[in-house]
């Protein structure tokens, strides 16, 4: 009797580890945030560099700032906040912000004054308040540009820094009418930003920072990506204002930046639309033709193959070859040389999984 007490002593004592190991990891999942401002950025300093961990970036205003200014940091959801501090001006001192609150909100609507500034400074504990954003408020029209050096958060669960910092700024004088939903598509990218360069991470290869969303009336296409630019079709999303994700699987190719030719357009847009259909939105790629898909077939159905090596194989096949596109070192070998198998083998196989 004494034995079986043990047992399940033990027994539930694992249990409660287990269950209290889980929920300690959800509990401690990062989220991630969204930066906006009233004014536009002046050129190179970008919103997001008043969060991405580094004390020697910052974020300026193209002009001097007014008291109808504001600025921004919004998380995906509330987080319980311990200690706020927010650093102003430039790193050698210059435009250090003096005349402005720090306000916070629990709902992203309603703000209420937590602190001043202080010499460019503002450090408040809030013991554990449930903040949903974080807002800073000049309280007179200013001399100089709203200048913010870094917000540091001290939150349960850890709010996610911007490791690869970019800004979208849009261009909608064709539809003024789809401001609104292009703003909304932009901070999407820009959230998404950061998994979209650790998936296609290569050594010594620095992303784009700034962006430019247009929207165009003329263009018949859906969307497409020229450099450091994307343009939509003002016409297809109005119809169909539901596919943002077309606007990740762009941002995809700004991050690809495969500048040397002959790289095959099938595998170009199948690791694209795999960073859209199984990391941004999985679940949403559909179902395939077992009879008529090919690992060539680009799109959607690349991407399903990509996804079946990724996960039978190398779980970083997708970031190796987008290494070897990015370098202009990809052969069709390399396939072989990642899995032992030819991708015509792979195609077979691939395909035969999809009648199970």
């Amino acid at each position: 009797m004494v034995l079986v007490i043990r047992i399940s002593f033990l027994s539930l004592l694992l249990a409660g580890v287990a269950a209290n190991s889980v929920a300690q990891s959800k509990k401690l999942a990062p989220i991630t945030a969204v930066v906006e401002c009233t004014q536009a950025s002046a050129k190179g300093q970008i919103r997001q560099f008043v969060f991405d961990g580094n004390k020697e970036t910052y974020f300026a205003t193209e002009k001097n700032a007014s008291a109808k200014d504001n600025f921004t940091l919004t998380f995906e959801k509330p987080v319980k906040v311990k200690t706020l501090e927010v650093l102003t001006g430039k790193p050698k001192g210059e435009d250090a912000l003096k005349e402005a609150n720090l306000e916070i909100s629990e709902d992203g609507k309603t703000f209420q004054t937590v602190g001043k500034f202080q010499e460019g400074q503002a450090t408040r504990k809030l013991d554990g308040k449930t903040v949903l954003a974080i807002r800073i408020q000049p309280t007179e029209d200013l001399k100089y540009p709203l200048t913010i050096r870094e917000i540091v958060v001290d939150s349960e669960p850890a709010v996610r820094h911007f490791k690869y910092p970019v800004e979208f700024t849009i261009d909608v004088s064709d539809a003024p009418e789809m401001k609104e939903w292009t703003e909304k598509v932009a901070r999407i990218c820009e959230r998404q930003y950061t998994m979209i360069n650790e998936e296609l991470k290569s050594e010594g290869f620095k992303p784009a920072r700034s962006i430019r969303l247009t929207m165009k009336n003329d263009y018949d296409g859906v969307a497409y990506a020229s450099g450091s630019r994307i343009v939509g079709s003002v016409k297809f999303f109005k119809s169909h204002p539901e596919d943002m994700g077309a606007f990740v699987h762009e941002t995809v190719h700004v991050v690809q930046q495969y500048r040397t030719r002959g790289n095959p357009g099938w595998l170009v847009e199948g690791i694209a639309d795999y960073i859209r259909f199984f990391k941004y939105e999985p679940g949403k790629a559909g179902r395939l033709n077992a009879e008529r898909a090919r690992y060539n077939g680009s799109y959607r159905t690349t991407a399903a193959f990509l996804n079946y090596l990724s996960e039978k194989y190398d779980p970083l096949i997708v970031q190796k070859l987008n290494k070897m596109l990015r370098e202009g070192e990809y052969k069709e070998e390399a396939f072989q040389v990642l899995t032992k198998k030819t991708v015509q083998e792979l195609d077979e196989e691939w395909r035969a999984s999809l009648k199970k």
